[in-house]
């Protein structure tokens, strides 16, 4: 409204002023808040949870070989069960973790040949630590052949190199904040050899480097 038209509507104008103090205050309000939190996030700056890949006991490993010319509609397919020892540090002094859904899962040579096992959910608080011994695996699954061939000749020679990676997403908390979801994949190479001592026939597979390092992107 003009100020002419204030004149006769003063009821009306001292409302409207108002409503925009009232709207300008909540918005600068919430810039303040807004801005709050992003010098906070910026000053604490948080880094990655570290994983360690502890253990690795490979119980099962057969590999059933393509028919000859491709007979009976089936390729090569292996048939795995594991059980690892995985721990996760949060290395932060002021930050926490929620760990909202994280699956893992064993892979040879980048194809996955376990099914995803789910992992706890749960919060990580300043410098704790977290240990999960699920187990793994997966039956029949199909190998190209060139995967099967390759896994014979290392299984032929006793040393297997396997990966064990985990999935999933996780949420920052500072104080009673809590950021939104940021994706987590960890990836831990793991160099297995055979156990002749312990008389298994196709499994028998342990972590030979002791701890391993795994490598995390968030």
């Amino acid at each position: 409204m003009s100020s002419k038209d204030c004149e006769h509507h003063g009821a009306d104008c001292e409302r409207q002023r108002l409503y925009r103090r009232a709207f300008a205050a909540v918005l600068a309000l919430l810039l303040l808040v807004l801005l709050t939190v992003l010098v906070v996030w910026l000053v604490l700056r948080p880094a990655k949870p570290a994983f360690y890949l502890r253990d690795v006991a490979l119980s099962q490993l057969a590999v059933v070989p393509a028919l000859p010319g491709g007979g009976g509609g089936g390729g090569s397919s292996l048939t795995v069960a594991a059980q690892i020892t995985l721990s996760s540090r949060n290395p932060n002094e002021r930050i926490g973790v929620y760990y909202d859904r994280m699956d893992v899962y064993a892979a040879y040579k980048g194809q996955q040949v376990t099914v995803p096992t789910a992992l706890p959910r749960g919060y990580q608080g300043h410098g704790d630590v977290a240990l999960w011994s699920p187990n793994l695996w997966g039956t029949a699954v199909p190998l190209p052949e060139p995967l099967a061939e390759s896994l014979a000749q290392d299984t032929g020679a006793g040393v297997l190199l396997l990966q064990f990676r985990v999935g999933g997403r996780l949420r920052w908390k500072v104080g009673t904040w809590t950021s939104g979801t940021y994706h987590l994949f960890v990836n831990c190479p793991a160099l297995l050899m055979k156990n002749y001592n312990n008389g298994s026939g196709s499994g028998g597979y342990r972590l030979q480097q002791g701890t391993v390092t795994c490598s995390v992107d968030v």
